[in-house]
This record gives C-alpha cells, structure tokens and sequence, in this order.
C-alpha cells in the first residue's frame, strides 16, 4: 500500500515538472545531446518522442487536478456522487485494513421555522455559515457533502483509534462550533443542530448503503428527541426503525382500508348550551394495537408525504357525517376539519375542496377550516395566502387553532378573514381558580369582540371552567367536561341524552354590568 502511495506522489511530482514551463527550457540541451550522441537519426527520434512526452506528462497532470478538485471543490463540499464513490473506498478500506470509520449525518433543526421566519436571504446565509463551520472542524482526510440546505453528510477516515468514544467527541465538537452565534441584521441569532452517526463496525460488512441507511435511522432519532441531540446506531435503533418503517406502511395500507377515520368531538354554545359544531379528529382503529392517537402516526404520514391523501379521507369522512347527521333530522351547523400546512400548499385544493362539498350536496358553510396559528404567524408563503382566502371567499369558516401560542398578528387574522378564534386549552386549564389566566382569557375575548370575530374555549374539563366561559363571553366551549372524542356512531345517541339534559337545566347567565 506505502509503495503504491510512494510511486503515485513520484509520477504526480514528475508529471508536474514536465507539464510546467521550465520543462521546455530543458528542450535545446536534450536535442544537441541527442544530436551529439546518436547524430541526425536520434535527432529525429527526440524531435518525435519529446512532444509525446510532454502532451503525456501534461494530460496525467490535468487529470489529477480534475480528480482532486472533484474530492475537494471550492467551498470544501465534495458533490453527492463523488461523495459516495469516496464513501464506498472508505468503506471497502476499512474492511481490508481491520480498521474503522463513520459516517455521519447533521440537520440544523427547525429549519424551515427559520425559512418562514427570515426568508430565502438570511436561510441561504444560514446554510453557508453551516458549511464553513462544519469544514473547519472536520480533518483534511475526511469528507462531507450537501445532501439537503440544513444537511449534511461526513465520512471519517479509516482508523484503528476510531471508536465510540472518538465520534462522540467529534460530534460533540461540530455542535458546539454550529450552535456559536451567527449574525444576521447586525443580531446574534442561535440555531442548533441534530447528529446521527454510525460506526463502521456496528453494521454488517455487506454492502456500504447499509452503513449510510444506519446513519440515517440515527439521525431520525435524534431529531426526535431533539433539538440539540445525538445519537449513535445500535442495535436498538435499527429495531425501532423498522418498527418505525413497519407502522408507515401500515398506515398507508390503513387509508386505504377506511382503518383512520375521524372521531368527533362536540362543540355547544354557552348561550343556549345547543350543539353548534362537531371537531372532527383522526383516529387509527388498529385491529392488534388498539385505537391510536395523532401523536403515534401523523410523523409517519409526513415523512412519507402522505398528508394530502390523510386529508383527502378525513374530509370523505367527515362530510359522510354531516350527510347522515342531516338524514336523521339532528341539527349539527358545522363541522371543523384540520387542515396541515402540506395540504394548504397545494395549488388544486380549492377545485378538489369544491368538488368535495358538490359530491355531498353540502354548501361550504358546513365546514370550519382549522389552521394552526403557526401557520399563520410563519410568514405563509404565496400558494397558501391565496387557498385560505379563497375558502373565506367560497364561504368556509376559517377557524385559528391553539390561539395564544403561535403568536399570530391581529394583521393576520384580518388578512384571512378568520371567523372564529379557538382559545388554547393551556389558557382555559384552571382558569376558573387562576387570577391571572382569567385576564389573559378576558383579554383575548375583548380582542376578538372589537374585531367581529368568534370564540371557542378548547380544553374545558370542569363545569367552573365552562361556567366562568360563558360569564366572560366566550361564544362556544369543547372539551371532556362537554364530551369526549366520539366514533360517529355514538355521537346520535349523546346527541340526544345532551338534548335532552339541555332542555331539563337553566341557561348559564353571562355577566352583565361594568
């Protein structure tokens, strides 16, 4: 290995002397030696081989720079191709030396947050100082590739002192240098970052995409438990990655099945204590695990991309119930359906929306479209701005989920035309017995009364909560004190048993006077 080493750094050195200018200085004094030793006929031969030689030397010389700037290109970062070609000699190295090596993977978190937030410009300086402070740790020997803006790829080179211990360290070093602060606007701004890695020898010798998909299960990981994490593959983590990649088939299988379905939690006016509205809210009945919450499998529809198709289902579902609540004379105005930021990319949903409402012989004000207050405090970009003023002007009600967490603008809330605000449960909890959340609630019901918008308190558990809503003046109150989540084929029998107590029960009073 050292010889073949040896003789390629002697050809790189001579190709470089012979390709160089000062070479054809060396032109005259090797003809006339020639001449002078062999006569014309050796004249003639150097005349012939020398050109050879130099265009030779001059060839090998280019190639070489061809290969080293494609190993290490301006900026440091290698292309992904290249990368993985290297990747592979480091992995097949390895394995004939007895020596060992890593790859590892970083993903700056809660980068599209900061995409929203700051916009293209500061994001591309974000990605560049990322880069830079990543090459600056990193050996001379080792490599690295952008696999995404927030993402990127090392591979450490084969060594027999590698061990867990050493990429801990490492990792330990590369966060440290990309959660330093970086300035933009003349500010100091802290971002943080999530490293997965896999050793080399905590997989099996196979086939070198095993050690990067490896490296990709700990990256997974950490971004789980993050921000700010690492994990290291093991034995562990490849279990649970393909429990993880066992769940997001079946879930996929399970839409199609009708498995994931809508459960409906009730929404009642505090005026009338009358049923105003339904939330509809997803629900996997898995035949072995039992009923699973949002929580478990909505990751797993995101990372497969399967958003819009959740979507899709849950509005089939849930406009089905409006279709079989109206055919069995029970009065429900409206029913709220979520809709993720995936869904409110896409271009065709307003044509998609309408021929859904057209199918079911429902006008559009049935429907309360639920954003995140997220989504509308990230700076939306164009296509979503323009699908959630189109389903106001198509007449939906637009409702503003978990208001008072995301920090959404009164601007906003103008600029979308929302018609009614949910108050989050974190305020409602306790509010009847807290000083202090019953001003921040009186607060935001002030505000949304001097703007002409609704109200709805999530989260009521006890009958003082609901009692103290309705003196404030919320408009409508939903929680486990009123009703829990529902399969639709409970919700006609608690329809009527809460019809019934309604009508036995006096109406909740709101405060009057100064």
């Amino acid at each position: 290995m050292w010889k073949h080493i040896k003789f390629e750094r002697v050809l790189d050195a001579l190709a470089s002397v012979l390709s160089g200018p000062a070479a054809l200085a060396f032109v005259p004094a090797i003809s006339l030696a020639a001449f002078w030793i062999g006569g014309e006929r050796a004249l003639v031969v150097a005349a012939f081989v020398l050109p050879l030689i130099f265009a030779g030397a001059a060839t090998f010389d280019a190639r070489a720079n061809r290969q080293l700037q494609r190993r290490n290109p301006p900026g440091g970062m290698m292309a992904i191709d290249s990368f993985y070609n290297e990747l592979e000699g480091m992995f097949k190295k390895a394995v004939t030396d007895g020596a060992d090596s890593a790859c590892l993977l970083i993903a700056l978190d809660d980068y599209s947050d900061f995409l929203d937030l700051h916009g293209n410009s500061a994001a591309n300086h974000l990605t560049d100082q990322f880069g830079s402070r990543i090459l600056s740790v990193i050996r001379t020997q080792d490599i690295a590739t952008r696999l995404e803006p927030n993402k990127i790829a090392i591979g450490l080179h084969p060594s027999h002192q590698l061990d867990l211990e050493a990429c801990i360290q490492m990792a330990g070093r590369i966060q440290a240098v990309v959660e330093e602060p970086f300035t933009l606007n003349g500010a100091g701004v802290y971002v943080s970052c999530s490293i997965g890695f896999s050793l080399l020898s905590s997989v099996p010798k196979d086939q070198y995409e095993d050690w990067v998909d490896a490296a990709k299960a700990a990256l997974d990981e950490a971004q789980r438990n993050g921000p700010s994490t690492i994990r290291a593959f093991s034995s562990e983590t490849q279990r649970r990655s393909r429990i993880r990649a066992n769940l997001r088939k079946e879930f996929e299988d399970a839409l199609d099945n009708g498995e994931i379905r809508p459960w409906f939690q009730p929404q009642i006016s505090t005026d009338t204590g009358r049923v105003t509205g339904f939330e509809a809210l997803a629900r996997w009945e898995h035949p072995q695990k039992g009923v699973l919450s949002p929580q478990v499998f909505l990751p797993f529809a995101e990372q497969a991309e399967l958003m819009e198709k959740f979507g899709q289902a849950m509005r089939h579902h849930a406009f089905a119930a409006i279709r079989d609540w109206d055919r069995a004379s029970v009065v429900v105005p409206r029913i709220g359906v979520n809709f993720s930021s995936d869904e409110l990319r896409d271009p065709a949903l307003i044509d998609r929306l309408k021929w859904e409402l057209d199918q079911n012989d429902l006008t559009p004000d049935r429907l309360a479209v639920e954003v995140l207050e997220t989504v509308f405090s990230r700076r939306p970009d164009d296509v979503i701005t323009r699908n959630v003023t189109s389903m106001a002007k198509l007449g939906c009600c637009i409702d503003l989920d978990d208001f008072g967490t995301g920090h959404a603008s009164i601007a906003s809330i103008k600029r979308f035309d929302v018609s009614r605000i949910k108050i989050d449960r974190s305020f409602v909890a306790k509010a009847d017995r807290d000083a202090s959340q019953q001003q921040l609630v009186s607060a935001i019901l002030t505000m949304a009364e001097r703007l002409n918008v609704e109200t709805l308190a999530e989260g009521v558990e006890t009958q003082g909560e609901h009692a103290l809503m309705a003196q404030l003046g919320c408009d409508h109150v939903q929680g486990f004190g009123i009703g829990k989540p529902m399969p639709f084929e409970k919700t006609l029998d608690w329809i009527t048993a809460h019809q019934n107590k309604v009508n036995g029960m006096p109406k909740i009073g709101r405060k009057t006077g100064p």
